[in-house]
C-alpha cells in the first residue's frame, strides 16, 4: 500500500502494520517519519528493537533469525532493516521476497532505502515491499517547494513571517533540509510565537546553504540569473573542482542540442525525452527551456565551454587567459538568459 507522507500521522492512529518501507533522500524527512513509525510501535507493545544494517559482512540469516527469534520476555519486537546503498543485491533480494512472505504477528518491521533509482524501482523485491507493506517513497523538496514548507513548518510552531524573510531563509538553507529545520527551530527557540519579523529573522539565519552542482544547472535551465550566479559563487567559495561544474553544465547544453536536433527532425519531444532518460523536475523545465534558448546560442555556448575547458587547463595564452570561474558564470548566464 502506498501511502503519502502527510497521511502518516492519521494512519498510525489506527492499528499498524506489520511492515513499513520509506524510501527518500530527504533524510530529515526519512527520519521524522522513521521517529514516528516508532514511537507509534513504543505505544502500541513493540518494547524491543533490532537494528540491522545491510553493509559489506551483512548475512541475510541475521535478518530470518531475528524474525523468528523468541522474546525473553514475551513482549513485540521491532525490527529495523537499514539499506543505505538502496540495492540488497541477489541474495538481498531474495531474502527480502522470502521475508515478506512469512511476517512474525509478533514483529513490526520498518526497512529504510535511500530514493531508488528508475531501474532498481521495477526489481522483483521492490514489488514485493510495494506489494506486502505500507510503503511510503518520500520526494525530495525542490527549491520552488521550499518556502512554502519553511512557512508551514514555521506555522507548527507558531510563528509566522513575509514571504521576503522565508525567501532569506529559503536562500540560505537551499539544498539543505536539515539545516532548514535547525534555523526555524532557532527561530522558536530566539522569539515568542507570531509573526517574525525580516530583521528577526535576518539575524538569526546563518548562510548553510549546501551548493549541488547538478542544481546549478536546473537554475540556468529555468531561466534565473540571481539563482545562478548564487550558486556558482557558492560552489566557488566551497572549493568545488571547476572541471566537473563545467561537465554539468556542458552535459546540460549537449542535451538541448540533442532535443533540439531530434525536435528538428519532427520526433515529438516527449518521446525524446524518455529517450535520452530525462525525467522530474528537469523534464518540466525541458520544454520552456529550449522555448527561450536558440540554436545558435547553444551552438555558440558549446563553443564558450571549450574555451573554458582551456583556460582550467591552461592552454590559453596568458593575455588572453581570463579567469576561469568568471568565463565559468558568463557561459551559464548565456544559456539561462537565452543569449
Amino acid at each position: 500500500m502506498q501511502l503519502r507522507l502527510e497521511a502518516l500521522d492519521g494512519h498510525l492512529t489506527k492499528s499498524l502494520s506489520q511492515l513499513y518501507v520509506i524510501t527518500s533522500d530527504e533524510h530529515l524527512l526519512a527520519l521524522e517519519a522513521a521517529d514516528k513509525i516508532r514511537k507509534a510501535a513504543r505505544a502500541q507493545g513493540y518494547s524491543e528493537r533490532d537494528v540491522l544494517t545491510v553493509e559489506r559482512s551483512f548475512k541475510w540469516g541475521e535478518l530470518l533469525a531475528s524474525n523468528q527469534a523468541l522474546s525473553l520476555f514475551g513482549d513485540k519486537k521491532l525490527i529495523e532493516l537499514r539499506i543505505p546503498t538502496g540495492k540488497p543485491g541477489k541474495d538481498g533480494g531474495a531474502a527480502l521476497q522470502n521475508y515478506v512472505k512469512d511476517l512474525s504477528p509478533d514483529n513490526l518491521t520498518l526497512i529504510t532505502l535511500p530514493k531508488l533509482d528508475w531501474q532498481t524501482q521495477k526489481a522483483a523485491w521492490v514489488a514485493s515491499l510495494q506489494q506486502a507493506a505500507v510503503y511510503i517513497d518520500i520526494a525530495q523538496i525542490e527549491r520552488a517547494q521550499l518556502p512554502n514548507w519553511i512557512g508551514q513548518r514555521l506555522a507548527a510552531q507558531g510563528q509566522s513571517a513575509d514571504r521576503q524573510s522565508i525567501d532569506f531563509i529559503a536562500d540560505r538553507v537551499e539544498g539543505n533540509l536539515l539545516a532548514a529545520h535547525q534555523e526555524i527551530q532557532k527561530l522558536a527557540l530566539l522569539h515568542e510565537p507570531g509573526k517574525l519579523t525580516y530583521e528577526q529573522v535576518h539575524e538569526a539565519v546563518l548562510n548553510v546553504a549546501r551548493y549541488d552542482v547538478f542544481k546549478l544547472s536546473e537554475a540556468m535551465l529555468s531561466g534565473d540569473p540571481a539563482r545562478l550566479v548564487r550558486m556558482l559563487e557558492g560552489l566557488k567559495g566551497e572549493g568545488e573542482a571547476l572541471p566537473l561544474v563545467l561537465w554539468a553544465v556542458s552535459e546540460e547544453i549537449r542535451t538541448l542540442l540533442k532535443l533540439k536536433a531530434g525536435m528538428a527532425q519532427g520526433r515529438p519531444l516527449g518521446a525524446l525525452l524518455k529517450e535520452y532518460r530525462i525525467w522530474g523536475p528537469k523534464e518540466r523545465m525541458m520544454e520552456p527551456a529550449l522555448r527561450r534558448i536558440s540554436l545558435p546560442v547553444l551552438e555558440a555556448a558549446m563553443k564558450d565551454a571549450a574555451q573554458v575547458d582551456k583556460m582550467i587547463k591552461g592552454l590559453r595564452a596568458k593575455a588572453h587567459a581570463g579567469d576561469a570561474w568568471d568565463a565559468m558564470l558568463q557561459l551559464a548566464l548565456k544559456v539561462a538568459r537565452g543569449g
